[in-house]
């Protein structure tokens, strides 16, 4: 949401006494055709997050160039959404997303759904079909904790875009069935995907993709609006946010930044937490090919034919301990006697804690032993 140049300190502002206090509650949603006598949250907590209705424009006919195509625009640790499904990798630059959030796309026969956050720094992909209706969304100018609210155009129904969840409307009790992803740097990407598909930035949208309207958002000092228990930790520090059935866990950067890599079990699943160099953040500098560079993460189980695997770090590279392999951000086996073999992905994200924490109050916090 508020997709022009905003300080912190300004969006905090806005949403504290701008947003909230622009319409009466009972004018929240005239005009819409949404179904509003089915809800399983109040009206009152939907917040006019700047620009209404399609203000930020979905994109709805997406684009794609091949990876040595975007070189000339996408710099090296800008980072990407990589979406990896049926045998197609994508990749989708936050540079584009920050302005557009949702892209109403399909693999194969499988339409999917790309959202982007930027205030809660939630990247989370869905299929889009439901109940054998292929939905299209947009974005509705509505916030909720701070998260984007999410529309389709059939039954103008609205969606929590971090749980995919349908809040008010004819689809309440309806979720989106999430698709893993990761936001790596782009060559990361390039190289675990050499024939993948980049994200064009022919959109049918004049934007200046590459700069952040976000300046300096993305900080651990700055106090988010959404107040949350975020067990001790500063509301704005960067999650990697996992999910095992309904078992929830954050492990903090601060942590993972130093540890590169841990291993865990949760709900009796094994896992593996990568966090290495790569991917800068898209909410530090103006510009986010020269923002900080965050690095990059991902989550997986840890067994391999039948058996677990344990991982180090050698020379800044992922090495599994049993056979002596090279790993990829991404989970695949690059050299090595497992070379070809891949690690099955567990869904998980990066996410600012307030906003894991505050959709998922019961997760547990990784303390290192």
């Amino acid at each position: 949401m508020l997709p022009f140049k905003y300080t912190a300190a300004t969006i905090g502002f806005f949403l504290t006494f701008g947003a909230g206090t622009l319409l009466a509650q009972e004018d929240l949603l005239k005009g819409w055709e949404t179904n509003t006598s089915k809800s399983v949250i109040d009206i009152e907590e939907l917040i006019p997050g700047g620009p209404g209705k399609d203000g930020i424009p979905a994109i709805d006919n997406p684009e794609f160039v091949s990876t040595d195509a975007a070189r000339s625009w996408v710099s090296s640790k800008e980072p990407v959404i990589a979406v990896e499904y049926r045998g197609e990798a994508r990749a989708y630059p936050l540079q584009i997303l920050i302005w557009h959030e949702i892209v109403n796309d399909r693999i194969r026969d499988t339409p999917i759904l790309v959202t982007f956050c930027p205030l809660c720094y939630s990247a989370l992909v869905f299929e889009r079909r439901v109940d054998g209706e292929v939905l299209r969304f947009g974005v509705s100018g509505f916030l909720r904790h701070s998260d984007m609210i999410m529309y389709d155009r059939r039954t103008e129904s609205l969606w929590q875009q971090f749980t995919g969840k349908a809040l008010i409307g004819d689809y309440v009790g309806t979720r989106l069935k999430q698709i893993n992803s990761q936001i790596i740097s782009f060559s990361q990407f390039r190289n675990s995907y050499p024939d993948g598909k980049v994200l064009s930035r022919n959109t049918g949208h004049k934007r200046p993709y590459g700069n952040n309207p976000y300046g300096g958002y993305d900080d651990i000092n700055n106090t988010p609006f959404v107040k949350t228990d975020t067990k001790d930790l500063p509301p704005m520090e960067k999650v990697v946010g996992v999910k095992v059935g309904d078992a929830a866990k954050a492990y903090p950067y601060s942590v993972t930044s130093q540890e590169n890599i841990i291993h865990d079990t949760i709900a009796d699943t094994a896992i593996v937490l990568f966090h290495i160099k790569g991917a800068r953040s898209a909410l530090d500098s103006t510009d986010i090919s020269a923002s900080k560079e965050d690095g990059s993460t991902g989550v997986f189980e840890r067994a391999v034919d039948g058996k677990l695997l344990t991982f180090e770090m050698r020379s800044g590279q992922i090495y599994d301990r049993q056979t002596g392999s090279k790993w990829s951000i991404t989970g695949r086996a690059v050299e090595g006697p497992l070379k070809g073999h891949r690690l099955r992905p567990v869904t998980a994200g990066d996410y600012f804690a307030f906003a894991w924490m505050v959709f998922w109050p019961e997760t547990e916090r990784y303390v290192p032993e």
